[in-house]
């Protein structure tokens, strides 16, 4: 496994001068093939930082290397995926892949544009839907279609801003299935923002915890132990998974806000611990 692919180095932002900085000293690393969730409270930076990664925006400190290069603006080589799933309407399913497919591959005819783009629309379960436009769609159809285009352009890494957040509990199920499977197949190296403590637990590797900003840091990195291959039915009759969960509502409920109450009162912040909930296992 390559420990190397992405690095991030003393990340900052602030958004006016003498003003604390949203986050600071943000530093961690993904492997290749990593899923990584990340969990905090409104303010903290979450958004700002998939931004960073994404090149949509400037840190004001901090240094991002990806596959040994420095991310100083966007490129195709970053998918990314909003909550809202930004389709163009007048296209089709499929015109809406195939652009993609062609703004990463000028070169191919649209024969060849079409078949991938059909591939990549059936592995998120929309097959026989490709002629239908975004307005015939339900919003979880249009949420598959935005992964199903940022897959198609096959990113080094896919960043993902609570993309499920808009569904309701049912389409939101189906749909993180689909990107399990497609993970799965591709080994797609993932950075995804959710609120939602049950989603982090079935998705990701990983779990970055981020204290409550303004100065918000990544507090805790919790390493899942729960089998790579689980699923939601047999996650929930696991007793790790509650350990795992009791963990993360812990952090969100006392322990991020203990944090910024310390820093706030001039204690230096603690280091970055490493946690496996359930195997008595933390690392400073």
């Amino acid at each position: 496994m390559d420990h190397n692919f992405l690095s991030v180095q003393g990340l900052s932002k602030r958004y006016a001068a003498g003003a604390p900085p949203v986050f600071e000293q943000v530093s961690f690393g993904i492997d290749r093939g990593e899923f990584v969730c990340v969990i905090g409270h409104s303010g903290c930076g979450k958004t700002t930082i998939l931004n960073v990664l994404a090149g949509l925006e400037a840190a004001s400190d901090g240094v991002v290397i990806m596959d040994r290069r420095e991310i100083k603006g966007p490129s195709l080589d970053r998918g990314v995926v909003f909550q809202s799933h930004a389709l163009m309407p007048w296209f089709s399913v499929l015109g809406n892949v195939v652009f993609a497919v062609r703004s990463r591959w000028p070169d191919w005819s649209r024969a060849r544009a079409e078949e991938h783009a059909r591939r990549f629309i059936a592995m998120v379960g929309l097959k026989g839907a490709e002629h239908k436009k975004p307005s015939e769609l339900s919003g979880g159809m249009k949420q598959r279609v935005g992964i199903a285009r940022a897959f198609s352009i096959e990113p080094k890494m896919l960043l993902m801003d609570e993309p499920f957040g808009a569904l309701d509990a049912l389409t939101r199920g189906v749909v993180q299935d689909e990107l399990l499977k497609i993970c799965a197949a591709t080994g797609q190296t993932v950075f995804m923002i959710t609120h939602d403590v049950d989603e982090a637990i079935l998705l990701a590797d990983k779990i970055f915890l981020m204290s409550n900003g303004p100065q918000a840091c990544i507090a805790e990195v919790v390493i899942n132990t729960l089998p790579k291959t689980r699923s939601r039915e047999a996650m929930h009759h696991d007793p790790q998974f509650y350990r795992i969960r009791n963990h993360l509502v812990d952090f969100l409920v006392h322990r991020s806000r203990q944090i910024q109450a310390a820093q706030a009162s001039g204690v230096p912040r603690p280091p970055t611990r490493i946690v496996m909930p359930g195997l008595e296992q933390a690392v400073a």
